[in-house]
């Protein structure tokens, strides 16, 4: 049986509290974005809404809906960013489909033809690497809003 009740002390809520360090890519009032730490491809990263949310079984519809835009705005820079041949999009629910963290997120990951995905949290990555490519994405949003 799963629970349906929000942990305050899952590491994004903590990360959205500046209690955690992240490689922040992207926020507004309702959205953030970052950097993942065991990425599964460069360029990975991870959309949250501010609200707390398990997963999508339990957002409110205006915070899918504010999370989605952020999702996209994030992708386009993303896939810009690392030349990327294609995007995936994923998401969790529940730890029988793969959710270990709960509070609602998307990875986004940028895609190359021919080449496979690590695996899922495997290996830690470089925090320099991590910053760097969190500037790459950052540059091209400022692009893409001009």
């Amino acid at each position: 049986m799963t629970s349906n009740v929000y942990d305050e002390n899952n590491p994004f809520a903590k990360i959205l509290r500046g209690e955690l360090p992240s490689h922040k890519v992207y926020e507004d009032e309702h959205t953030y974005a970052f950097m993942d730490i065991m990425p599964r491809t460069d360029g990975h990263c991870l959309v949250i809404p501010k609200k707390p949310s398990r997963n999508l079984l339990d957002a409110e519809p205006e915070t899918l809906a504010r999370v989605m835009a952020t999702v996209q705005k994030i992708a386009r820079a993303a896939m810009n960013a690392f030349d990327a041949d294609g995007l995936v999009i994923d998401q969790y629910n529940e730890a029988p489909a793969g959710q270990t963290v709960f509070h609602l997120h998307f990875h986004v990951l940028p895609r190359y033809e021919g080449v496979p995905l690590r695996p899922h949290g495997e290996k830690m990555a470089d925090h320099a690497v991590l910053a760097e490519q969190a500037e790459k994405i950052r540059k091209e949003l400022e692009k893409l809003a001009a």
